[in-house]
């Protein structure tokens, strides 16, 4: 038997799962997130500034076809660490419209098993790079090779900032 009360108690909550899942389906107007993006001088000296999460600065950039980098070929030494000891792996990247357009590998090995894992990453990684955005490369394994990519992304990182 229900009384008077119950059904309005029934009711209320009724009403408000319908209310609660309406808003939550309604649009929202909140302002866009923000990130906060830190340099560091030479000094040790950390700088933070916000730079907005919008995506529309890369649209912008697509859209008129302007390019974040300049087309040219760049290279840089990268290093990683192995059971060996430190590794050092030459990389040459070759851009155009921020576009991988070439890749050639320069092997520095300091033991044999470095050289073939070298060897073996020099191998498989233009398969891997060539034709993408070098926005979008963080090579983690390569023809069996997991510790040389630690020092290609480093020159990876590197060439960026020289192709600016």
């Amino acid at each position: 038997m229900t009384t008077p009360l119950r059904k309005s108690i029934y009711v209320g909550f009724a009403g408000l799962s319908i209310i609660g899942t309406a808003a939550a389906c309604a649009p929202t107007t909140e302002a866009p997130a923000t990130q906060t993006t830190s340099t560091q001088d030479g000094g040790g000296a950390t700088a933070s500034s916000p730079s907005s999460a919008s995506t529309s600065s890369s649209t912008a950039v697509a859209s008129t076809g302007a390019s974040a980098y300049k087309d040219g070929t760049y290279s840089s030494d990268g290093t990683y660490t192995s059971p060996n000891g430190q590794e050092t792996v030459g990389v040459e990247l070759t851009l155009a419209a921020d576009k991988v357009s070439a890749v050639k590998i320069t092997v520095h090995p300091s033991n044999p098993n470095t050289r073939k894992f070298q060897g073996e990453f020099a191998s498989g990684i233009a398969a891997q790079i060539v034709g993408k955005d070098i926005d979008e490369l963080n090579v983690s394994k390569v023809a069996g090779s997991s510790l040389t990519s630690g020092g290609f992304n480093e020159a990876l990182e590197q060439i960026k900032s020289q192709a600016k």
